[in-house]
Order: C-alpha cells, then sequence, then structure tokens
C-alpha cells in the first residue's frame, strides 16, 4: 500500500474533525442574540434608574439598595455580547473549540440587561432582589426531585416520562394522609409511597413485559391525572375539612446561617423537604460515580450486555433504581401540598415533571448539572410572576411563556452536545 493512500484516510479523518469542531451554530444564535440585545436594551432601554433591594427592613443585616441606570447597563451589557460574539466567531474560524465561560458569561449579561431593562420599564422601577431570589429557589425544589428522579432511570437505561404522574401522585398522597392523620411527616412518607407505585407500573411494563417506555410514562401520567382528579371531585371536594386541609411542614432556621444577608434565609430557613433537596443532590453524585453502585448502575445504562458477562444482574438493577427514582419523585410532589399550600388542586403541578425532564437534560443527566438547570427554570418561572406585578409592558401572556420558552431554547441549544446513556430507553433481553 502506498504512502499516499495511507496518508488520504488520515487527513480525511482530520478534514471530518475539523469539519465537527468547526460549527457556526453558537456564533450565529449569540449574534442575533447580541444584536436583538443593542437594539432593545440598549437603544431602546428606558430613561429610567432601577433599584434592586438586596434585603427586607426586618433583616438582622439591612444592605444598601443598588440603583443603576437602565441605559447604562444596557450599553455596557450589549457591547459585552458584542464582544463575545466576536471571540466565538474568531474560535470558530479557527478551529478552535469555544470555551464554556464565553456562553455561560454571554447569559448571565443577557439575563442583566434583561432584568434591568423590564423593571426599568415598569410603572415602578423598584423590585425586591431577595424575594425573587427566594421564590426562584422554592419553585425549583419539585423540579430538582424531578430530575433527579429522570437521572435515576436514565442512567439505569429506562426513559422515565412518569415524572408528571409521580410528583402529582406524591402531591396527593401527602394531602391526603396529611389530612387524615395531622401530621406532615406521615404525608411525606406517604408520598414517596405513592411514587413508588407509579414507579412499580413503570418498571413493570417497560422492564418485564418490555412495552414502549415512553408509552408507558404518557398512560401513566394521563392516568394519574385522571384519578386524582376523579377522587378530588368524588371526595375530597365533598369534605375538604377531612380530607384535602394538610398541615405544613413546618420552617427549620439554622442559627447564624440563616442570618447571611441575601442566602441565608434563601438557603437556611428551609422545611425539611428543602434539606432534603440538598443532601439527595449530595448523596446521588457521589453514589452515581464514586460508589459500586453508581458504576454498575452506569453501566447497565450504557452497556448493558457488557455489565451482564460481569455478573451484573441488569433487569433487577433497572427495577430496584426505578423503584428509588419513584421514592425520589413521591418527596418533591408533597413540596406542593405541604410546602407550597395548604390543600391538593387538580392538576396542581402544571407540567412540573415534563420541565423537570428539560431540567436533566439541560444538565446532562448529571445531578449537579441538572441542580442548577432546574434552578435556572424556577427562575424563569418566579421572573414571570414578579413582573406580572410590576406592571411591565410586556404582554402578561408572553411572560406566562417564559419558563417553557427558557425551557425549550435551553434543551433545543444544547441537547445536540449532550448525550444520553447509550441503552437509555433499550429494552434488555438476556439472551
Amino acid at each position: 500500500m502506498s504512502t499516499a493512500t495511507t496518508e488520504a484516510p488520515a487527513r480525511g479523518a482530520r478534514d471530518a474533525g475539523d469539519a465537527g469542531v468547526r460549527s457556526w451554530k453558537t456564533p450565529i444564535i449569540l449574534a442575533v442574540v447580541a444584536l436583538f440585545s443593542l437594539l432593545v436594551f440598549a437603544i431602546g432601554a428606558p430613561a429610567n434608574d432601577v433599584t434592586f433591594r438586596l434585603s427586607a427592613d426586618d433583616d438582622v443585616i439591612v444592605l444598601p439598595a443598588i440603583v443603576v441606570s437602565a441605559p447604562v447597563v444596557g450599553w455596557i451589557a450589549a457591547l459585552g455580547m458584542i464582544a463575545l460574539t466576536v471571540v466565538a466567531f474568531l474560535r470558530t474560524r479557527s478551529g478552535r473549540t469555544l470555551p464554556t465561560w464565553v456562553p455561560a458569561v454571554f447569559a448571565v449579561l443577557f439575563l442583566i440587561a434583561f432584568l434591568t431593562w423590564v423593571v426599568g420599564s415598569a410603572r415602578t422601577p423598584n423590585v425586591a432582589l431577595y424575594g425573587l431570589l427566594a421564590g426562584s429557589v422554592a419553585l425549583a425544589v419539585p423540579l430538582i426531585f424531578g430530575s433527579l428522579s429522570g437521572i435515576l432511570c436514565e442512567r439505569s437505561g429506562v426513559v422515565n416520562i412518569a415524572i408528571e404522574g409521580q410528583l402529582l401522585f406524591g402531591a396527593f398522597a401527602a394531602a391526603v394522609a396529611a389530612s387524615l392523620s395531622g401530621n406532615p411527616f406521615v404525608g411525606l412518607v406517604a408520598a414517596a409511597v405513592a411514587g413508588v407505585l407509579v414507579s412499580l407500573v413503570l418498571a413493570i411494563f417497560s422492564i418485564r413485559y418490555v412495552v414502549n417506555q415512553v408509552i408507558v410514562g404518557v398512560v401513566l401520567n394521563v392516568l394519574v391525572s385522571g384519578l386524582t382528579g376523579f377522587l378530588f371531585s368524588a371526595v375530597l371536594s365533598e369534605d375538604p375539612e377531612r380530607w384535602n386541609s394538610p398541615p405544613r411542614l413546618p420552617v427549620i432556621q439554622i442559627p447564624l446561617l440563616s442570618d447571611i444577608p441575601v442566602i441565608g434565609p434563601i438557603l437556611f430557613e428551609q422545611t425539611i423537604v428543602g434539606y432534603l433537596m440538598y443532601v439527595v443532590v449530595a448523596v446521588i453524585y457521589v453514589a452515581l460515580f464514586r460508589s459500586r453502585w453508581g458504576l454498575r448502575t452506569r453501566a447497565v445504562g450504557e452497556h448493558p450486555k457488557a455489565a451482564d458477562t460481569l455478573g451484573v444482574n441488569v433487569n433487577r438493577m433497572r427495577f430496584t433504581n426505578v423503584l428509588l427514582a419513584g421514592v425520589v419523585a413521591g418527596i418533591g410532589g408533597s413540596f406542593f401540598t405541604l410546602v407550597a399550600v395548604s390543600g391538593f388542586g387538580r392538576d396542581m403541578t402544571a407540567g412540573a415533571g415534563y420541565i423537570a425532564l428539560a431540567a436533566m437534560i439541560f444538565g446532562r443527566w448529571n445531578p449537579i448539572g441538572a441542580f442548577f438547570a432546574a434552578l435556572l427554570f424556577g427562575f424563569a418561572t418566579n421572573l414571570s410572576n414578579v413582573l406580572s406585578l410590576l406592571g411591565t409592558p410586556v404582554p402578561d401572556q408572553f411572560l406566562r411563556m417564559l419558563p417553557y420558552v427558557v425551557t425549550v431554547f435551553a434543551v433545543a441549544g444544547l441537547v445536540g452536545r449532550s448525550r444520553a446513556p447509550g441503552a437509555s430507553g433499550i429494552p434488555y433481553i438476556k439472551g
């Protein structure tokens, strides 16, 4: 074989690699967003000063408010985004990969510019930043539990579309059990059991009977929605004092830490569900990447045949992890009825399970990544609520769309770079 013949495939492989690196998708998206920001946030900035309050008047340590000029912030952010867009174009043109900090800083600048512009356009250009952040964390709690449930399933090779049903049934069971017992902790346990019941059906049909996992998940969501809706109308609404008046979980303050300005009340004045959220994220991350169980879980989700060859019972591992995922999602569902409000409402999860699924993908099937992705979606949801109260010129319908728009753009922008576990959604039949 000649030298030219051997060099041709290698040269073709290098060209293919360069073509893969030189993707103009990200620079083009950044350019469009930067141009929009220049026109709206800089040129179209309201001539107002915007006040961001960092603490309440009754806090132990009261921080001074931040007052900024909307036009100045708009121009600085827009020029910064344009500079980052130029960096993206130059690196893509030279065939080099784009550092992760470029889109991250770009997103932060866009968020600052948008927040300043929209608050500055309100009738009262004044917003409590601490309240905005606190509400974001609270709204993200069920999303975090739901995304962790999805990670446990998909890392094992099972697609969990039934997160919505697990959250909803957990909320229903928590409300009923806490109402009958008068103890919110009984409701918390009942929520975990309810999540396991939904997961049990998912595991039996998708693992034992090899039914399409996506179809089973969708059917479970519809089934739980219909069942809880019927019981709400036929039982809970008839005697709400007995069936639908659960006591709330108490708020636990951690001394000293809860007195930290801004972040103290947000992170360290939580119910047991909020503190469990931190624990579950840490435990699942460490267990998934630093334990024998995690190694086997990732093995059955990536290469089940190889795991079976090494003596791992693939389907038993998947079955166990799907049930464990039900416990996690059920606890997340209890947040709706034991923390957020005192009572169950028809379809009160309002699509949180699907947003949690998007957070899982956005977080690249990693507990830490899913945690921050869920916080982003929680922030978008709370921001829409706060802006609608401020009286901004942005239509209320668009503000209600904001969390879902963020979800679509986040998944559409990053799902192409993310790779799901190799055997996710593929049933394993031992030959």
